[in-house]
């Protein structure tokens, strides 16, 4: 966390000269006064400077902006990042050069760095923030091939009247299955298994 220490002859003069330096606003900060100073008998004799330690206040997405990068440069990527928010939801979108290495093979390591990253986030906030992490809109392609894929599975079980049990898929991905055949009133979707090997099961309707 970005700190300094200042004097100046008053303490706003010592918390302005702080705000340049950090090139921050006084709301973005936190102070400690060290010495409030001493004006000195006509100004001049026992004279003190104010003493100030002033630092930025933790803004959680600075800090998973931060995290992330830091994360990424050790894979030798260097991400542009864009910044939604919705409330107390948080979205980060990653793009660049090598960004398939925050993917990672179907989503992993990118999975993995959104839950690391939820933590980092809520650590420096008060309130509990919702996020959510994509890089080259992986995302959406990815809920594309698991509604084809709940699509297909559902007509082979139509078809033979066999359940089919899908690999495991974690939480987020499951629901994707489920909300894609929600509407099919000739089958049955629910989850079986511990986490992380929870998975989906397409079955024909029970009758």
């Amino acid at each position: 966390m970005k700190e300094v220490t200042v004097v100046g002859q008053t303490v706003e003069e010592a918390l302005q000269s702080a705000l340049k330096q950090l090139q921050a606003t006084e709301e973005q900060v936190e102070i400690d006064i060290l010495d409030e100073g001493k004006k000195g008998v006509l100004g001049l004799f026992g004279r003190r400077p104010a003493s100030l330690k002033v630092r930025m206040k933790a803004d959680p997405i600075r800090e998973a902006k931060s995290y992330i990068l830091s994360i990424a440069a050790h894979l030798g990527v260097h991400p542009d990042i864009q910044v939604k928010r919705q409330g107390k939801k948080v979205f980060f979108s990653l793009s660049g050069e090598k960004i398939a290495l925050l993917i990672g093979k179907r989503g992993q390591t990118l999975n993995a760095l959104q839950q690391l990253t939820q933590l980092v986030i809520n650590r420096h906030s008060n309130d509990f923030i919702q996020f959510q992490l994509d890089a080259g809109d992986y995302r959406k392609k990815r809920e594309e091939t698991l509604t084809a894929l709940a699509k297909r599975m559902a007509e082979k079980v139509e078809t033979a009247g066999k359940t089919i049990r899908l690999e495991p898929l974690p939480a987020a991905e499951r629901k994707i299955i489920h909300a894609a055949l929600a509407g099919n009133r000739r089958i049955d979707t629910f989850s079986e298994g511990t986490e992380p090997k929870r998975y989906v099961v397409i079955a024909p309707k029970s009758k």
